[in-house]
């Protein structure tokens, strides 16, 4: 997740986990499906509609589900912005942020930060990540 995001730099980049069952019901992350920006924008994300077709479809056939969506900020830090929560069509998911700031650095290692955050009909939580 955090080389995909440091590739789509200076844009902001997108894509999937997908897991065995929903991250809100207790499901397991499984994999990473990293996804073009349509919106190939430093200040939104769009997941390309050919990648979110082909891995809908993917993932029903493998009786699998969006675990999570995740999207960088490239100077801001990893919280969802107000326009973030506005798109957040899969409440059953997670929504996983990377900040490619550096202010947001972890000061040990210099790795992004990268925080987990459930929403919910408008209301922001975080998820603590393991």
């Amino acid at each position: 997740i955090m080389a995909h995001a440091r590739a789509e730099y200076p844009n902001e980049a997108c894509g999937l986990v997908i897991g065995d069952s929903p991250a809100a019901t207790g499901g397991q992350a499984l994999r990473f499906e990293a996804t073009r920006n349509k919106a190939a924008s430093p200040y939104r994300y769009e997941i390309h509609p050919e990648d979110l077709l082909r891995l809908t479809i993917e993932t029903d056939d493998a009786d699998e589900v969006f675990w999570a969506i995740v999207h960088s900020h490239t100077h801001t830090p990893a919280v969802p912005s107000p326009t973030d929560v506005g798109l957040a069509f899969y409440p059953e998911a997670l929504y996983v942020l990377v900040s490619l700031s550096e202010d947001e650095a972890d000061p040990a290692t210099g790795d992004p930060s990268v925080r987990a955050w459930r929403i919910l009909d408008g209301e922001v939580a975080e998820v603590t990540l393991s």
